[in-house]
């Protein structure tokens, strides 16, 4: 692996981002619902698997504790992190059921949930953003750059453009850390 030609590559997509105004105001909107569903007392939820789950939870983590800025913490939670949880929904009901589960047990019309998926196409995040969508929560994707399964069940999605899996990773946590700053920004004027 050449170190320059990935960080270029990293670099490359990012522009891609940068010069995307539908991406860019979709970021916007994101915020906006977050926003929005905060003022209202609703909470916000995300999930995806391996890496996406890293993500998910970083995400979640963030909103949490603070950004920029030493506030209140945002109620947000990543449903990804409580063991017992996950292995008895795939113990019982199968792993594609994992996260729908929990969004039925613990979601609430409002609420704002974040499926996070490279290929678009993960059983468990399709399942789970249709839970989302008939318990009334807004649905957001962060995927990759086809067209996808996601497109179907999401409120607002974000098509990183790319193939490789790592840089579409390391795109959905820029796009996190910009929603949270523009929430908490929002939320926390002085």
């Amino acid at each position: 692996m050449d170190i320059k030609s990935y960080i270029q590559t990293s670099i490359d997509t990012k522009s891609k981002i940068l010069n995307n105004d539908d991406i860019i105001l979709t970021i916007k909107s994101i915020a906006e619902e977050i926003i929005k569903s905060y003022k209202n007392g609703n909470k916000l939820l995300t999930a995806g698997n391996g890496g996406s789950a890293a993500d998910a939870q970083h995400i979640a983590g963030e909103f949490v504790l603070k950004f920029f800025m030493d506030r209140p913490g945002l109620s947000a939670f990543a449903l990804t992190t409580d063991t017992s949880v996950l292995t008895s929904i795939g113990n019982d009901c199968g792993f594609e059921n994992l996260f729908a589960k929990q969004i039925q047990a613990n979601a609430n019309k409002g609420d704002v949930f974040i499926g996070i998926s490279t290929s678009g196409n993960s059983k468990n995040i399709i399942i789970a953003l249709e839970e989302a969508q008939n318990k009334g929560l807004t649905t957001v994707g962060l995927t990759g750059s086809d067209k996808c399964e996601m497109d179907k069940y999401c409120d607002y999605i974000i098509h990183v453009p790319s193939s490789l899996t790592p840089i579409i990773q390391e795109s959905h946590i820029m796009i996190g850390h910009i929603i949270c700053a523009l929430v908490e920004e929002t939320m926390f004027k002085k």
